[in-house]
């Protein structure tokens, strides 16, 4: 049931890492869903009441949209989030990262059949609680996860060092440059680090981990850090 993180690297050297959800916030925005659903479906049988067996046929589609489709719906068009994972900060991706699509969506979605059984979502709560990644069975068969989706608000990425001011006059975009790498620097593996750092010896006067370092100080001194 504790959160655990999920380490990936893609093929362009980026580090990326998924902080996955256990399975009390999960129980959480689950129930969230819940009573959006519900709430949705009190309102509608209000007027649907009024239609006589006509509205009975329209409250069973309702019925079967709000079980099976709002979920899948949700999680293509809003990012991976229903209203529920929305409120409590979390977001299903892909294994990999990347954002899900609609058939690993529905195939989550379909087995949320088996994890519910024998109730109370047994099958799935033991899932994730063996599951190194907290994934039930629908996330394991899927190929998904359901991670933390806060991000660190802008700038705080940047690693705190002595700030040192650049040899030279940078240009605006120069300066952009120089921040958002020293901001990615801690998703990037050592090896690109260096190399993209080594691309600025002219600047630098360094190179492998002394360039990284002097380029760091460089951005915290565009941050107007002492």
């Amino acid at each position: 049931m504790l959160d655990t993180v999920r380490e990936i690297e893609t093929p362009e050297g980026i580090s990326l890492r998924l902080r996955a959800a256990g399975a009390v916030p999960r129980a959480q925005a689950w129930m969230l869903d819940l009573l959006v659903r519900l709430g949705v479906f009190v309102l509608a049988m209000i007027p649907f009441s009024l239609l006589g067996v006509g509205g009975n046929g329209l409250a069973m589609l309702l019925l079967f949209a709000l079980m099976w489709a709002y979920s899948v719906v949700c999680e293509v068009w809003l990012g991976g989030q229903t209203l529920g994972k929305r409120a409590l900060g979390l977001r299903v991706v892909n294994a990999d990262g990347t954002p899900v699509t609609w058939m690993p969506s529905v195939v989550r979605n379909l087995l949320r059949v088996v994890d519910a059984l024998p109730g109370v979502y047994g099958v799935g709560l033991a899932c994730t609680l063996i599951d190194p990644h907290a994934r039930r069975l629908g996330d394991i068969v899927a190929g998904t996860m359901v991670v933390h989706a806060a991000e660190l608000p802008a700038g705080t990425q940047v690693p705190k060092v002595a700030a040192i001011a650049p040899p030279v006059v940078l240009a605006a975009d120069e300066q952009a440059a120089l921040v958002e790498f020293a901001e990615r620097s801690g998703q990037l593996t050592l090896q690109r680090q260096e190399e993209l750092a080594n691309l600025l010896m002219p600047l630098t006067g360094r190179r492998d981990s002394g360039a990284v370092a002097q380029l760091i100080a460089h951005a915290n001194w565009l941050l107007g850090r002492a």
